[in-house]
């Protein structure tokens, strides 16, 4: 039998971003065009060999949150500032950066998007 055994931390951070295109393409949801604010939830999965961790996961919650800071967080703002980066674009930079298994990005834990690695 086969078992694969990941750590997962989840966190949330308050942030901005928009969809610059979205006034264009569905005007219905236009105001996704301007810097707006959502509460991000975030799910990170990242595999381990063994049962005494091959990573602890306060430690890799603890990277994870201080990557978010140091690259988003903006003063000015008292928040993240990610841009025009969508769900999928974090999700897939935070599971490229900590080579993780699986990543979630939800808006306000209500809608969002999720990255995998798929194995052969």
């Amino acid at each position: 039998m086969f078992m694969k055994t990941n750590v997962i931390v989840k966190l949330q951070v308050e942030g901005l971003h928009f969809w610059p295109a979205a006034k264009d393409i569905l005007p219905e949801v236009a105001f996704l065009s301007y810097q707006h604010r959502h509460v991000f939830h975030m799910t990170l999965k990242k595999a381990v060999h063994h049962d005494d961790r091959d990573i602890e996961f306060i430690m890799f919650k603890r990277d994870v949150t201080e990557y978010l800071h140091d690259k988003y967080y903006n003063p000015s703002d008292r928040c993240h500032v990610f841009g025009a980066r969508s769900c999928e674009m974090i999700a897939r930079e935070l599971l490229e950066h900590f080579e993780c298994r699986y990543v979630s990005v939800f808006e306000d834990d209500e809608n969002g998007a999720e990255v995998e690695v798929e194995h052969l």
